[in-house]
């Protein structure tokens, strides 16, 4: 079912491009390698999957908020919509913005973060987690056909993955 998933997380962030960014990640007994190259795993997968109490595949947690009825951040992806309109209707008290350049001669990703304030807070700590993602990954996909056929790559008949998690640039 992680095409279905996929196709709701990609029409969320189609429906709302400036304030809903996915993060695709590979871990669990559905993430085994199936042949070379397609190992998707990440040493981040494992531990990330580990904080949010999920009990099956797919799962996703919108923001990391634990919802109204729950005492998790893993929802399954029928919840994913309407705890994401809920998100994006609070008010932030804070505005991340980011730029990332590339020189490719020297092989060196930089990435500039400004974090501005809009109003009072109730933490008295604030954490920071950049992530890389990666799209066109072609690769298998158990059920791709089935749930999300547009994923498939004509040429190849495998399954293209986008938003796939490949490091965290913060740890």
């Amino acid at each position: 079912y992680c095409p279905d998933g996929h196709k709701i997380g990609q029409q969320l962030h189609d429906a709302n491009p400036n304030d809903v960014f996915l993060i695709n990640i590979h871990t669990g007994g559905y993430a085994n390698p199936q042949g070379t190259g397609t190992d998707f795993n990440t040493s981040f997968g494992a531990a990330l999957a580990g904080q949010t109490g999920l009990t099956g595949y797919p799962s996703g947690t919108v923001n990391r908020h634990v919802f109204s009825g729950s005492t998790t951040t893993a929802q399954s992806r029928t919840s994913w919509s309407s705890s994401s309109s809920t998100i994006r209707n609070e008010v932030s008290p804070v505005n991340v913005g980011l730029q990332a350049s590339v020189d490719m001669a020297s092989n060196t990703l930089t990435v500039d973060v400004e974090v501005y304030y809009t109003g009072s807070q109730t933490v008295s700590t604030n954490s920071l987690n950049i992530a890389i993602v990666q799209n066109g990954i072609l690769g298998p996909q158990t059920g791709g056909a089935t749930y999300n056929p547009t994923a498939i790559d004509p040429s190849t008949g495998l399954y293209t993955h986008n938003h796939m998690l490949r490091t965290m640039l913060t740890g």
